[in-house]
């Protein structure tokens, strides 16, 4: 039981982290801006944020197989965010870290009870 609720707690955490990111980056000129300051096409933004979308989507509703490359594309983008901020002169964003710890949570306790000895 206590993985389940850990399971849904850090999932949501994650939902909002990444639906807060996308809707930022639809909706805020700073978002544009630092796009622009990583020199990525403007283009690019939309499209990240769509795919944090169907990623966040892929994790509330759906299960198997197709959720693991949502876990897996967020991954990618967490730590393509670090190399974007730190190879601009950023620096660590240390955000960052604390999305890869809600995005671990979540994905271990999915995986936990699948490895859990059954008595019987």
């Amino acid at each position: 039981m206590k993985t389940k609720i850990s399971y849904w707690i850090s999932t949501s955490l994650l939902s909002l982290w990444m639906g807060l990111n996308a809707f930022f980056y639809i909706t805020k000129p700073e978002a544009k801006a630092l796009c622009v300051h990583f020199g990525f096409p403007d283009y690019f933004r939309i499209e990240l944020a769509v795919a944090k979308v169907i990623g966040i989507a892929v994790l509330l509703f759906l299960k198997g197989s197709v959720k693991e490359w949502a876990y897996a594309g967020f991954t990618i983008t967490i730590i393509s965010g670090v190399i974007a901020h730190c190879c601009s002169g950023d620096g660590f964003p240390f955000s960052a870290l604390l999305a890869a710890v809600i995005l671990g949570v979540s994905y271990f306790s999915y995986h936990y009870p699948s490895r859990l000895p059954v008595n019987g």
